[in-house]
């Protein structure tokens, strides 16, 4: 048995150095090896051969809404607005073929609703070898299943190891980087080493989900003094950005192993870390971050401003609260392919530990990132209209829908307002027609 133990020993002590050696202090000093990119080479072209199976294979031509990536959904949607709609059926007055309009949104909603499939992993024109695949996959060939099981025994026999060695190394290192740097007094010194622990923590746990990052237009990376906003698609969002600048979490406090984190980072950065109680009060919060943005000094706030994770083919309604804060606001697009693996949390199916190891488990993490143009508030616009504004603009660069619903329905249920605005659309357009008028006469002329 002692011989056992100390063959272990040996070996883990052979592996750390290894990690340590060929990672992790690359990726401290922000240099690369060749690794990643050659492992992307091999992923890459055996993705494309086993598409090239899957095609071979299939004997029936698959529907055409399977083969275009642009159809996200089973049934093909007419975006006419109510009032060009309505018109279609008459001029004037009311009508009883009016409800078709309102019957074939609530058959189109039942069949397939355009909020609730946001909330669920978008499904993959081809399988790319993952357990989680879609409907279009079946069994095909032998060589092809070989190829699956490989990929198995790879992902958790080797990857899974690696990455979670490169995670524990990330982690402690932020936490104990930190905490020492947190004990220095206030000045330069103190920030540009809370930077450079902050940036190198975030580079090695970007290593540890094989992370494949390409920034755009880094001249309108965010500036200190600023608000930076992003569509929210994981919790690894933050990991994500901050592998390339440092930023001011804006959270609610928790427990456990986060806790820690958070109790550790905010002794060395200005983080904006909120008690249950307190996040409840928008006031508040919004006071503390007016103090944040009015010190230029301190680092730019990362705020998502969806409140919740979406399926990274959307962009969903944006709080106003980000948008009443003043200052300047820095837009960042954040798109993931899902090829190589699927990085949206689906928290109302996986808790967080479930969620990372589906990460660590799968191929890579591979994303585009754009900075975009800053914005400001304009004269007369209100923060909504603001938010609107900036929502747009992460959509269009990012490629995603445009959704004006809350992410909050993803817990909760339609409020009663939603549906209030649509009969007060519906009646404005009895009373611009006259269709109320003309009703009322004919009730007194009765």
């Amino acid at each position: 048995m002692e011989d056992v133990g100390w063959v272990a020993a040996r070996v883990g002590a052979v592996w750390l150095a290894l990690v340590l050696a060929f990672i992790v202090l690359p990726s401290a000093l922000g240099v690369s090896l060749g690794i990643s990119e050659a492992y992307m080479w091999v992923l890459v072209k055996t993705l494309e051969w086993a598409t090239i199976r899957i095609e071979k294979g299939v004997k029936k031509p698959q529907p055409q809404m399977l083969k275009t990536p642009a159809a996200n959904g089973i049934i093909e949607r007419d975006e006419t607005p109510m009032e060009k709609e309505i018109a279609r059926l008459h001029r004037v007055d009311f009508e009883f073929s009016d409800i078709f309009y309102f019957c074939r949104k609530g058959f189109e909603a039942i069949v397939e609703d355009e909020v609730t499939q946001r909330f669920s992993s978008e499904e993959l024109v081809s399988w790319n070898l993952l357990t989680r695949t879609n409907v279009n996959f079946h069994y095909i060939s032998l060589r092809l299943t070989v190829v699956w099981v490989i990929g198995v025994i790879v992902r958790y026999c080797f990857l899974l190891p690696l990455r979670f060695t490169l995670a524990a190394i990330g982690i402690t290192s932020m936490i104990v980087g930190t905490t020492a740097v947190g004990q220095l007094p206030n000045s330069s010194v103190k920030n540009y080493l809370s930077e450079v622990v902050h940036l190198t923590c975030s580079r090695i746990l970007v290593r540890a989900l094989s992370g494949t990052i390409r920034y755009h237009n880094k001249e309108n990376k965010p500036q200190k003094g600023g608000i930076c906003v992003a569509n929210h698609t994981s919790p690894i969002d933050a990991i994500i950005l901050t592998n390339d600048g440092c930023y001011a979490m804006v959270g609610q406090v928790h427990g456990g192993l986060m806790g820690v984190i958070q109790r550790a980072t905010v002794k060395a950065c200005p983080h904006v870390w909120f008690e249950r109680s307190e996040m409840k009060d928008r006031h508040l919060v919004t006071k503390r971050l007016r103090e944040h943005v009015a010190d230029k000094s301190k680092l730019p706030i990362l705020i998502f401003p969806e409140g919740t994770c979406i399926n990274n083919t959307s962009v969903m309604m944006f709080k106003k609260g980000s948008f009443e804060i003043g200052g300047t606001i820095y837009p960042v697009a954040i798109k993931y392919d899902p090829q190589f693996g699927d990085a949206f949390w689906n928290s109302s199916k996986y808790n967080i530990v479930s969620y990372l190891l589906r990460i660590m488990t799968s191929w890579a993490i591979v994303c585009n990132v754009w900075y975009m143009p800053p914005m400001v508030r304009e004269e007369g616009e209100d923060a909504v209209q603001f938010a609107n504004r900036v929502r747009s603009a992460i959509a269009r660069q990012g490629g995603l829908t445009e959704l004006p619903w809350d992410g909050g329905l993803k817990r909760a249920k339609v409020k009663d307002t939603f549906k209030e605005e649509q009969q007060k659309n519906y009646s404005k357009m009895l009373v611009r027609n006259g269709s109320i008028g003309s009703l009322s006469t004919g009730t007194e002329s009765d």
